[in-house]
């Protein structure tokens, strides 16, 4: 049975389109970081003339799947929000890599999104389970369905966030947040949810987002524990000081 909106069928057909252009699809990732960009830079991302990235930009508005912003005589764009962000990790599971890897800086590259990224604005990749893994370890987080792990649970949708999330806030939350610059009162506070969790593409395990996570990406970036491995990608390389606070803190040991 087709899903019903009001006025009619839903088109999937339509937004399936969209993600048939390569160059619309670099468009896409290089704004699946959170951030908004200039059409200029996006127009670099995708190999594009300005032309060419504008009529991109127009169709990816008109579908909500993109908004724009204008500051002083440039406009900016950024993905509509997080679902669309998910749309796009999910899409890329199930997709093949273009081309095998030959070379080590391609190999390099592959790993470094596998090791720590950030997945819109929360972290991702083995650094973003290894973390989640040990707020749940440390009692800032508590598992609700006997299953005292990350690991993906029945049901769990690949790349995609989870419908009904197996944890809650746990009784050390408040300090284990704090130490990490995460006032949970201020974040739990606020409209944005403060918990949800994702399954990981390249790990399959549960990653933390929502406003928590959001709020931690943001702390250990201004921190300097991580930093980004090349202006307009997801990548994140760890610090040597973020490395030895995310051992001294959380236990977690990154190579």
């Amino acid at each position: 049975m087709a899903t019903k909106r009001t006025g009619g069928d839903v088109d999937v057909a339509r937004t399936a389109s969209l993600f048939a252009d390569p160059a619309r699809v670099r468009v896409l990732m290089a704004l699946t970081d959170g951030r908004s960009l200039a059409a200029s830079v996006l127009a670099m991302e995708a190999g594009l003339s300005a032309q060419g990235v504008s009529s991109h930009l127009a169709k990816l508005r008109d579908a909500g799947l993109v908004t724009a912003e204008k500051s002083g005589r440039h406009r900016f764009y950024r993905l509509s929000g997080p679902r669309v962000a998910e749309l796009i990790e999910s899409l890329a599971s199930f997709s093949p890599v273009t081309e095998p890897v030959r070379s080590l800086k391609a190999g390099t590259r592959a790993e470094a999104l596998r090791r720590a990224r950030t997945c819109y604005d929360h972290l991702a990749g083995r650094l973003g389970v290894a973390v989640t893994t040990a707020l749940l370890d440390r009692g800032a987080l508590v598992s609700l369905d006997g299953v005292p792990t990350t690991v993906r649970r029945d049901g769990d949708r690949i790349s995609s966030p989870l419908q009904g999330h197996p944890y809650a806030l746990g009784p050390e939350a408040r300090p284990v947040f704090a130490k990490l610059g995460v006032d949970v009162d201020e974040v739990t506070a606020a409209r944005r949810p403060p918990l949800k969790f994702c399954l990981d593409w390249s790990e399959q395990r549960h990653h933390l987002a929502g406003g928590l996570g959001a709020a931690l990406a943001d702390a250990v970036r201004h921190a300097g524990w991580v930093q980004r491995r090349q202006e307009g990608h997801r990548a994140l390389r760890v610090t040597e000081d973020g490395a030895r606070r995310f051992k001294d803190l959380l236990g977690v040991e990154l190579s």
